[in-house]
């Protein structure tokens, strides 16, 4: 879908109004977030970049890497706050899925993409999460599990301007999300639990996802009991 523009027309169908960005627009932030890579830290002779994921990345990576390891932020923490009218949820019911926001800290993969193929797959990538600017690009310090700086990498940040930056959502309003909207690509309670699973394969355990998937399983149990 990524390679023959198929997500980009999915998107375009489902919400017509939505403005995309061109991919001029999209080729243009990834130079700008290319340009402005920071200097490596001492001891980092990476052959390539690393890229910070959080979400579905972590269990569809749908890219080219030569390492995937765990790694944690500081400064940035993960939060169901971005609303979606297409691919997990619709117009009339918006899905959620998952964003960086700032604040706390967050635990997740990140994958090393190799330099010989860096042009390919960072295009991709940008075609996936650039698709409406919800996002921001920006280079991120990588720590490992002992806490200490290894690597810069590009994380895909909220954009708290962006129209569907949802700020802060009760819990029970996000539970009430997650176990009801689905879209083309599957419904938001499944993107939850992947997520989860994919954090536990990690050996990751986020408090609050695993308490979201727990409520979030016990709404879609009284629903299938209560239609």
């Amino acid at each position: 879908m990524l390679l023959d523009g198929g997500l980009d027309r999915m998107i375009g169908d489902d919400i017509p109004g939505l403005v995309r960005l061109t991919p001029e627009q999209r080729a243009a932030s990834l130079t700008a977030t290319l340009a402005a890579r920071p200097t490596p830290l001492p001891g980092d002779a990476s052959p390539g970049i690393w890229i910070f994921a959080y979400g579905s990345l972590i269990w569809n990576p749908a890219m080219d890497f030569l390492e995937r390891r765990f790694a944690r932020l500081h400064g940035w923490h993960r939060s169901f706050c971005l609303s979606t009218n297409a691919g997990r949820g619709t117009p009339e019911l918006p899905g959620l899925v998952l964003g960086l926001d700032r604040g706390g800290a967050c635990a997740g993969a990140a994958f090393l993409i190799a330099d010989a193929v860096l042009e390919t797959e960072l295009a991709l990538l940008w075609c996936r999460e650039m698709l409406a600017g919800s996002y921001t690009p920006r280079w991120v310090t990588l720590r490992d599990a002992a806490g200490q700086p290894f690597a810069h990498a590009i994380a895909f940040t909220i954009n708290r301007a962006a129209q569907q930056y949802t700020g802060i959502m009760t819990e029970t309003d996000t539970v009430h999300r997650l176990s009801r909207a689905a879209g083309t690509l599957g419904s938001s309670a499944d993107y939850l639990f992947q997520t989860r699973d994919g954090l536990r394969a990690l050996g990751i355990t986020d408090r609050r996802i695993e308490r979201l998937a727990t409520q979030v399983e016990a709404q879609l149990a009284k629903n299938r009991a209560d239609p």
